[in-house]
């Protein structure tokens, strides 16, 4: 069992864990999109962190693809509120998407993000699971679950959440430095 699944599996409900283990030769992700699989072998392979950026920035596009077009001016409305700091709307908005495409893993990996910047660490952690439920490989997820982990002191957890992240990415240099960060604060406690 990798270290991401172990990650997965320590923070889901057993009956969840067991659901999903299920369906694992199904594909759980709401991005059905073609190139998926075939962009997370490349960015596996990268040879470097300049090239693991663009494929991760492909994957990005793909899971921002909307599951429809309300669903794409939701996600769209959502960006630009975020973007122009109005975090209570954004999360409405998250809200309204998640409600009308609850399998759309990008919508709650949004509000997971809203919850976090907003300083609602638990809410934003129940939605990084319920994205992780929905895309296991989700690497900006496991990277804001290292975050919140790092930011209340656990960092073990946080070292598996970036740990995490550099198996589906080799070549990331944020998640070598997220893991030297940690490092250094777990040295800073002995």
């Amino acid at each position: 069992m990798n270290k991401r699944t172990q990650l997965v599996r320590r923070l889901l409900p057993p009956w969840l864990y067991f659901l999903l283990s299920l369906f694992a030769g199904a594909s759980v992700a709401d991005q059905n999109h073609p190139e998926l699989d075939q962009l997370f072998d490349s960015l596996k392979q990268a040879p470097s962190n300049s090239t693991a950026r663009e494929v991760e920035n492909q994957i990005w596009l793909a899971w921002l693809e909307a599951p429809d077009v309300n669903s794409g001016l939701l996600m769209s409305q959502i960006t630009n509120a975020m973007s122009a700091g109005q975090l209570e709307f954004a999360l409405r908005l998250c809200d309204q998407l998640i409600d009308s495409n609850p399998t759309f893993a990008e919508a709650w990996n949004k509000r997971a993000t809203i919850q976090y910047l907003v300083g609602e660490h638990g809410k934003s952690v129940a939605d990084i699971k319920q994205t992780l439920v929905l895309e296991p490989r989700h690497f900006g997820a496991l990277s804001g679950l290292g975050l919140i982990f790092m930011s209340s002191g656990n960092y073990e957890a946080a070292l598996d959440a970036f740990s995490a992240v550099l198996d589906i990415s080799p070549s990331s240099d944020n998640a070598r430095g997220s893991i030297a960060r940690v490092e250094s604060l777990i040295g800073e406690d002995i």
